[in-house]
């Protein structure tokens, strides 16, 4: 990356942009945080001129259930032809197999052949990180379905837009402009003209569409703690746009649902009732969302926490706040009795699971935050400053339940019995 002079973040400039209007969460806010709503996963599709590339992504979107229900049909009418057949045909057919193998073997190789090099001639290298990606979608096309779905969020929002003099806009505006100014030189950054939408919702949310559309909840910025942890994510949002991870999702989910027919089909083909069939078909479904789908969209996220964080690192933010976010929305989780579900039924990465990868990012982030001759960070770490507060609260709660305790058992009434020997009650019982 190059070594770019920017203005870091002062305690001064925190305040005037979140502390004068915004209600941000102070330091030990987590002790009585808000309703941590699960965040929306709505990254999905891009845009472009809709009279060019309408047809084709739409189409797409159109045929999908068609295609299956395509596959059931065709299925399942092998499946009565086959057992329609009467047993002398059946061996006919079987033996022709026999005979003709080598032939059917060279046409299955051939289109696994040909599935190969679609797939290798698909492939697209990323600028920003040099890993190899799908990409079955034109732009153009992807850019149509962003502006249709960014109407979408417009039109669900409209009254709950926040106007651009508000507090809370601006300290918004301010994060993101400085995000993109100290990023110049990633390639994507310059091309995409970024708009930043406010919506006054509870959600503890933030999300920016392929086209640079930039929605962020007044939820989420009540559940921070300062400018760097909002910076953060936001450069966590915005590295998804530019590293399209929209669009690569969308065109592995294609190529799933165009093996997934093949598969659907065979099931249909080779189960003997329509029961065991819709068995096989859902047990596909849930091996291709927890096997593939839920996985894959782990892993842009935790990319997008990776470039997330060095887009902040070279906008000279204090880094080391990120991963105390997710360690307060865990914290706050965990206070409210939420379940802690296994990670491998989320589309996101938990949040331990994240501060821990930020955590043995931070290191290198703050050597680019060094070498774009950033400001020395002052004062502790806020990392530290979080487990501190995490000890002071849980002891402070310790011995306000043992004094609740104390309290409860000193006003139990004290009933005046008889004292009933115990010499008494062992005659009794030998007795008996």
């Amino acid at each position: 990356m190059i070594s770019r002079k920017c203005t870091a973040w002062t305690d001064s400039l925190s305040r005037q942009l979140l502390m004068k209007d915004v209600p941000i969460v102070p330091a030990h806010s987590v002790l009585h945080p808000l309703n941590c709503l699960p965040t929306r996963d709505i990254r999905s599709f891009q845009t472009s001129p809709r009279c060019q590339a309408a047809p084709v992504p739409l189409l797409l979107m159109i045929l999908k259930p068609v295609q299956k229900l395509l596959a059931i049909i065709v299925g399942r009418g092998i499946r009565k032809w086959w057992q329609a057949l009467p047993p002398n045909k059946k061996e006919l057919f079987k033996e022709s197999l026999r005979k003709n193998k080598w032939k059917l073997f060279l046409g299955l190789s051939s289109f696994g052949l040909l599935f190969v090099v679609f797939y290798f001639t698909h492939l697209e290298v990323s600028p920003v990180t040099g890993r190899s990606k799908l990409l079955l979608l034109r732009k153009e096309h992807f850019r149509l379905l962003s502006e249709l779905e960014y109407e979408a969020w417009m039109e669900e929002f409209k009254n709950d837009m926040l106007t651009e003099k508000d507090a809370r806009y601006v300290a918004v505006q301010a994060v993101v402009h400085h995000l993109i100014e100290c990023n110049q030189d990633i390639p994507g950054i310059s091309e995409i003209n970024w708009v930043i939408h406010v919506v006054d919702s509870p959600d503890i949310n933030a999300f920016v569409l392929p086209n640079g559309q930039v929605f962020v909840f007044t939820g989420l910025l009540n559940s921070v703690t300062d400018i760097h942890q909002l910076s953060f994510l936001l450069g966590h949002e915005i590295a998804h746009a530019v590293l399209e991870h929209a669009a690569e999702k969308a065109s592995l989910v294609h190529l799933l649902d165009f093996l997934g027919l093949i598969f659907l089909t065979m099931i249909w083909a080779i189960c003997p009732r329509d029961s065991l069939a819709l068995l096989g078909q859902w047990i596909q479904s849930k091996l291709q969302e927890f096997l593939f789908d839920r996985p894959y969209s782990r892993t842009l996220e935790a990319e997008a926490d990776k470039i997330g964080l060095q887009l902040a690192a070279k906008a000279c933010v204090d880094v080391r706040a990120s991963s105390v976010f997710w360690q307060q929305m865990e914290f706050a989780e965990s206070l409210h009795g939420h379940p802690k579900l296994p990670e491998w039924l989320s589309t996101h990465p938990s949040h331990g699971n994240r501060a821990e990868h930020l955590d043995r990012l931070i290191p290198q982030a703050l050597k680019i935050r060094e070498t774009c001759n950033c400001p020395p960070l002052s004062g502790p770490d806020p990392r530290l400053l979080f487990k501190l507060s995490m000890k002071n609260f849980l002891e402070a709660e310790k011995e306000d339940l043992n004094i609740t305790v104390k309290q409860k058992m000193d006003a139990l009434p004290i009933q005046n019995q008889k004292q009933i020997p115990l010499t008494c009650i062992v005659d009794k019982r030998t007795g008996s």
